[in-house]
């Protein structure tokens, strides 16, 4: 959603611009890294650390700052009052109770992709997760499959412009960073409707992703299952689980 400018409030833009600053990558910040992390001054990411210190969304040794559980409202919140998660989440506790493997529900969020929603079974592979499937986890949508489904279910105008200057940074040394090269396996993607992504974000791990639709045929998320490590290259295992995601799609469009 677009608002005139008059309409915002940059002392809330700014703030939740530090709060964003804080990630897997970077848990504990001072002001100056807070500042050039939101695009601010030193002292007015001094002033916002401060302030979201004494409101307790941030915890503080003197010089540091980091994310406090309060923040946990803001996401609990959400996964309370969405009714997308709450759809899903029965259904992908069902496959992993069958299948012993690690589902998730993504939506798109920029750059990146966003789990609303989680079933883990006890597969092994759960262990090679380095960034972990927690909700909230947010993962470069470039390199997983559920970026690529859901990319590639953009309007063309809006792909384009995801695209258009874009670096796509090396997380492994199997990661597409050609953005010419992305674009084809996007194509392939919407053309297949699902997406096969090995090694691309975490080495050792494997994801299966399918667009998820809602009763309109709009694709409001993606649904995906991390497969194990040497399994890759049987097909039997690929299709039972490509036709477990399909069919549970299909379960969910008509609930959405």
């Amino acid at each position: 959603m677009n608002i005139a400018r008059a309409d915002t409030i940059d002392g809330l833009v700014k703030g939740l611009a530090v709060l964003e600053s804080f990630d897997t990558e970077r848990q504990r910040l001072n002001a100056t890294q807070t500042a050039e992390r939101a695009g601010l001054t030193r002292a007015a990411a001094r002033r916002h650390l401060l302030t979201l210190t004494h409101l307790g969304y941030l915890e503080t040794d003197g010089s540091h700052f980091w994310l406090s559980p309060r923040v946990l409202r803001l996401s609990g919140a959400y996964l309370a009052s969405a009714r997308l998660p709450r759809v899903i989440q029965p259904t992908l506790n069902r496959l992993a109770s069958e299948t012993q493997d690690v589902y998730s529900a993504v939506v798109l969020d920029g750059d990146e992709v966003v789990i609303i929603a989680r079933g883990s079974g006890l597969a092994p592979v759960t262990r090679l997760l380095a960034y972990g499937m927690h909700l909230g986890a947010r993962l470069p949508a470039h390199a997983t499959s559920t970026g690529r489904v859901l990319l590639a279910a953009l309007p063309k105008p809006e792909l384009t412009a995801w695209l258009n200057g874009r670096t796509l940074p090396r997380l492994t040394p199997r990661t597409t960073t050609n953005v010419r090269t992305l674009k084809a396996l996007l194509a392939e993607t919407a053309q297949q409707d699902y997406c096969l992504a090995s090694e691309e974000h975490e080495l050792g791990v494997h994801a299966l992703a399918v667009p998820l639709r809602n009763s309109q045929g709009r694709v409001v998320a993606a649904l995906n299952v991390i497969v194990a490590e040497g399994q890759i290259q049987q097909a039997p295992k690929l299709e039972k689980s490509l036709d477990r995601l399909r069919e549970a799609a299909r379960e969910l469009r008509q609930m959405l």
